[in-house]
């Protein structure tokens, strides 16, 4: 759930054409390989599937987790994380390494996230990055700088953000940073205060991703689309699985542990609707239809992100399950 991914119109779910590219390039030669691409379009069992395929070429391929909500220990069910038995034994890393009482940083998992990617490739092996948060993602794959917290700055925004409220925030900031201004989502009040404690650094800084970004190092990407009828009906099912699975009993063991303290576990979606089940202020069914809700939102901003790829291979992936993730994985490697 990372900041600086602009929202969309509601039509544009979707609704670019997808091109096929028929027959994806050799991937035996690459040691990073993403695949992205919202919610619900099966990032997870392809990259399993190209990691599988790799190992059988010869090549050691491990996973790195890209979905900032899978950093946290415990929340399983309301971020699809795959059990052991579903990662086939392949290593992931970047999974459960906070606790929900834990502030995600960008900036820390970009440091950390390249390491792991810098340490397979040192062994010759393989890098699958794994995930749909667009500015993780990004902070792996391209040159972002990204400044670290103030502490005691971001004490005084909360405390001014509670007091005067996010109106006042949002107009100090369109003084200083326009063009965050006019792109953040003043109603998230985590992201209205990071964008301010930003602005008022002196650090050169890039929290979005450029118009021409340049890359990290050498990388292939895969960028997974779905037609928008079909991934707006399979996010809705989704959200009512999770709840069906025991997501606000996973919520109500979280609690225990302090997610209601963790400012960016809390907000997660799912979660925070999960939460007010538990607090008794909406029922199951309302939770299940605001996550469906909340969850196509962010999967306008998923798709407006990672259309800015330029240099990605758009797969059309509409209506394919495992059995035909795993023949794209087949022509991804052969």
């Amino acid at each position: 759930m990372s900041g600086a991914e602009a929202l969309v119109g509601p039509d544009d779910l979707g609704r670019d054409p997808v091109p096929d590219h028929g027959h994806p390039r050799d991937a035996t030669d690459a040691d990073l390989i993403a695949v992205v691409g919202a919610t619900g379009t099966g990032k997870s069992d392809l990259g399993i599937a190209i990691a599988e395929r790799l190992r059988a070429a010869g090549r050691n391929a491990e996973i790195v987790n890209a979905d900032a909500m899978q950093l946290y220990r415990g929340m399983d069910i309301g971020t699809a994380k795959l059990s052991l038995d579903e990662r086939h034994g392949i290593p992931h890393h970047q999974l459960d390494v906070l606790d929900v009482t834990d502030e995600a940083s960008v900036a820390a998992y970009q440091v950390a996230a390249r390491a792991e990617v810098d340490r397979i490739r040192a062994d010759g092996g393989v890098a699958v990055l794994v995930g749909g948060s667009g500015l993780y993602v990004s902070s792996v794959l391209f040159d972002l700088a990204f400044p670290g917290t103030d502490p005691e700055l971001r004490a005084r925004l909360e405390r001014e953000h509670d007091e005067l409220g996010p109106g006042i925030l949002l107009e100090r900031l369109r003084g200083m940073d326009a063009a965050a201004a006019a792109t953040i989502d003043a109603r998230n009040p985590r992201r209205l205060i990071r964008a301010l404690e930003i602005a008022s650094r002196s650090e050169v800084v890039t929290p979005s991703l450029p118009s021409a970004p340049r890359a990290w190092r050498p990388s292939r990407i895969l960028h997974l689309r779905r037609d928008r009828e079909q991934l707006v009906a399979a996010l809705h099912a989704r959200a009512a699985g999770m709840f069906a699975a025991g997501l606000v009993d996973e919520v109500a063991a979280l609690r225990e542990q302090g997610i209601e303290q963790g400012r960016t576990a809390r907000a997660a979606i799912g979660y925070s609707q999960a939460l007010d089940v538990l607090r008794g202020s909406s029922t199951v069914e309302a939770a299940v239809e605001a996550t469906g809700i909340a969850t196509r939102k962010y999967a306008r901003r998923q798709v407006s992100w990672f259309r800015r790829y330029a240099d990605a291979e758009t797969l059309d992936v509409t209506g394919a399950d495992r059995g035909d993730l795993s023949e794209l994985a087949r022509r991804i490697v052969p």
